[in-house]
């Protein structure tokens, strides 16, 4: 007997270390070749780095894979390409990500193992990309039911927040991309609603603010020029009170006029964050986890509870994700245009919102990596308490399985350190007029340490609304 309890420890021990050996790094680790390739504007490098890395290309991490294929492919100038695999990661959204397998696997092993299902502001950064790359392949409607279906994203958002939620649940910058795509069809009612829902988002905002964006004065601009166009001049009037500003639209130039992102920087990185927490029991019977300083988290058991030994589960080691922040180099930009400068402004900062949603569902989260951690102690302690015979002797075998689930549930704890890294970290935005025909366009953006680059572009003055987007990603 004392033979296979030796063996069974070794066996137990062996998995453990398996499990640990397998599961210390994290994914930015492990496609670290691929964002080093595309920080360094090595897209070839880059699209080879990502075909062969083994952990994007498992079935879970698919949606993944597709969003990053379709974002280097954008990035290469391979539009109808990165729509294809865009189209690939919105059917695997449209299809359901969950399953009653997937579920089980969170339960029983953790969430890295489960198939990635994007964040909310992910989804809806697929539509610009896509909306891009329409437009450029010269498909506007196609970029018009991209806007359609930025519409139909926020209500889906929404309906999952039940519309009364304070989370992140509709995203302005989508809603002013959707006014620009309304505008440059010509369609300048749908503008008009888009801009205004927009607005409405900061100024929901006590400080007029969106997940650490002020509203654009170009947002404000926009609002009241699209309401005059459409002959809505009290509304006009009433924006210009909201927003305290007096505009006058200036006259449409003959070249039409260009609207230019700028996507600097890449998007935060997840990491682990080990917390401990202990089960314990109130006078009403109920179970909640103790993670000290306030943090109660209740724990719905649908077991037994009178069996349940509170004293038994001394501590539960909670692996959960945390955001890391990448520096961008460059800090600042501004696009000159004929000889007139024009600077950036922030439209969409992906840091802060990863960093706050990320918190606002942290609760939720936790209480779900909680619950699985607590079954699996409740089995772990339910085997070693089987293994007690009444003649006061232990069942080996039955003893060395709880140990097995104890070491299990040490080592298989993993946080999902999961996202699509090679966003940017925020983007900027600026419209600037243009003149008939020939245009030459500077972008000279500004370091920390006080260097500068420019970028030069030459663009066709042809009436109507056009767009650019350009990519600093270090």
């Amino acid at each position: 007997m004392i033979y296979m309890r030796k063996h069974i420890f070794r066996a137990v021990a062996f998995v453990a270390l398996s499990i640990s050996l397998w599961g210390c790094a994290s994914y930015n680790d492990a496609v670290a070749p691929y964002y080093k390739n595309v920080s360094a504007a090595n897209y070839p490098q880059a699209e080879k780095e990502l075909d062969k890395n083994s952990l994007i290309q498992k079935p879970r991490n698919q949606l993944l894979y597709f969003m990053e294929k379709g974002r280097i492919a954008h990035l290469r100038g391979e539009y109808q390409e990165s729509n294809k695999y865009f189209n690939d990661a919105d059917q695997l959204l449209d299809n359901g990500m969950k399953s009653a397998g997937d579920e089980a696997v969170g339960l029983l092993v953790n969430s890295m193992s489960q198939k990635y299902k994007g964040e909310d502001f992910e989804k809806f950064m697929i539509h610009y990309y896509k909306a891009l790359n329409y437009l450029y392949l010269h498909q506007t409607e196609d970029a018009i039911v991209e806007a359609r279906r930025i519409t139909l994203q926020a209500q889906e958002q929404g309906d999952k927040f039940n519309n009364k939620d304070t989370r992140y649940s509709n995203d302005a910058f989508s809603l002013m991309l959707q006014g620009m795509l309304y505008e440059s069809n010509n369609d300048v009612n749908n503008a008009f609603i888009s801009y205004r829902n927009a607005a409405d988002i900061y100024l929901k905002s006590p400080d007029k603010t969106y997940y650490g964006t002020p509203m654009p004065l170009g947002l404000q601009q926009d609002v009241i020029r699209t309401a005059r166009l459409n002959g809505f001049t009290d509304e006009a009037d009433r924006y210009e009170n909201t927003f305290g500003i007096k505009y006058d639209a200036p006259p449409a130039s003959d070249g039409g006029s260009l609207i230019v992102f700028w996507e600097n920087g890449r998007a935060p990185i997840k990491e682990q964050s080990d917390l401990f927490f202990t089960l314990v029991r109130n006078s009403n019977g109920d179970f909640f986890f103790d993670g000290g300083g306030g943090v109660m988290i209740p724990f719905n058991y649908t077991g037994d509870r009178s069996k349940v030994n509170t004293k038994g589960i001394e501590s539960l080691h909670v692996a959960f994700p945390k955001y890391v922040a990448q520096v961008p180099y460059y800090l600042g930009a501004d696009i000159t245009v004929n000889g007139s400068t024009t600077p950036f402004i922030k439209a969409e900062d992906i840091n802060e919102l990863a960093f706050k949603t990320l918190q606002q569902r942290m609760l939720n989260e936790m209480g779900k990596v909680l619950a699985r951690l607590a079954v699996k102690k409740i089995a772990e302690y339910s085997l070693r308490e089987a293994a007690k015979k009444d003649n006061g002797k232990t069942n080996s075998l039955i003893e060395g399985l709880g140990y097995g689930v104890q070491l299990y549930s040490l080592f298989s704890e993993k946080a999902d350190t999961r996202n699509w890294q090679s966003l940017p970290s925020y983007i900027s935005y600026a419209r600037v007029p243009l003149q008939k025909g020939a245009n030459h366009i500077e972008i000279k953006m500004r370091s920390a340490n006080g260097t500068s680059e420019v970028k030069t572009i030459d663009v066709e003055g042809k009436g109507g609304l056009q767009f650019y987007n350009y990519a600093t990603l270090r």
